[in-house]
């Protein structure tokens, strides 16, 4: 089963670890942080990986040489958006279902399994939050999404998107209709939004756990959390 795993960001928010590595190598409890990501993603049954690369990438694939997994680097020369990311990787993923997650996010084995990877749906993960005005909040029904509100100044649902999905080729057509952004980016959900308006988008809800790498502070919360064990779990 192949996982595409988007890695090219500089990782500003993050300095000055980020200086000399990409922040998915921003050691975490002793390891590479991507380490764990790719560690759950197998657990998970997953086997073959593509990484979307930029920022020194010559530092990712030295790491992933040494993991000795089955990897396809694809180099993002611009970051024009995670739609731009994810439609480089056509080639390789080629008549396949596959998983897209982001680098420097953590979900569980048990989270990232419930995805059917068989069946024709798409797949999205959300998770409830006392905050969803800081993210793509996500109404659904009856299992499928209906939309996705971006930052809703007023309150529409406290079920936020977590960026986890599995896809099937069909992504790329969407991909290619939506064109940029008021942003100059080409914008997953928006390709996504036009597979929900087809009811071909599954909601689930995170049973286990969803750590994001995006701060200072981050880390050292999802540092503690990988030391007492959890992130097993």
């Amino acid at each position: 089963m192949k996982a595409l795993i988007l890695a090219a960001g500089k990782g500003i928010r993050m300095r000055p670890l980020t200086l000399d590595k990409p922040k998915v190598l921003i050691d975490v409890a002793g390891k590479p942080f991507l380490h764990y990501v790719i560690e759950n993603l197998m657990k998970a049954g997953f086997d073959d990986f593509g990484f979307i690369v930029g920022y020194k990438k010559e530092k990712i694939e030295d790491f992933l040489k040494k993991e000795k997994i089955k990897y396809k680097l694809i180099f993002q020369e611009e970051q024009l958006g995670t739609g731009h990311a994810v439609m480089l990787a056509k080639n390789w993923v080629g008549k396949d279902n596959f998983v897209v997650i982001y680098g420097d996010n953590l979900y569980s084995n048990k989270d990232i399994s419930k995805l059917d990877m068989r069946d024709k749906y798409n797949y999205m993960f959300g998770i409830r939050d006392e905050h969803p005005e800081r993210y793509g909040v996500i109404i659904k029904k009856s299992g499928f999404l209906v939309k996705i509100v971006e930052k809703p100044k007023d309150f529409v649902s406290d079920l936020v998107n977590t960026g986890l999905y599995k896809f099937t080729p069909e992504v790329f057509d969407k991909l290619l209709k939506v064109g940029k952004s008021t942003r100059g980016e080409i914008e997953l959900t928006d390709a996504i939004s036009l597979l929900a308006e087809e009811k071909k988008v599954k909601v689930l809800e995170v049973g286990g756990y969803w750590k994001e790498m995006s701060t200072l502070e981050d880390l050292e919360k999802t540092e503690k959390f990988i030391l007492e064990g959890n992130y097993l779990d």
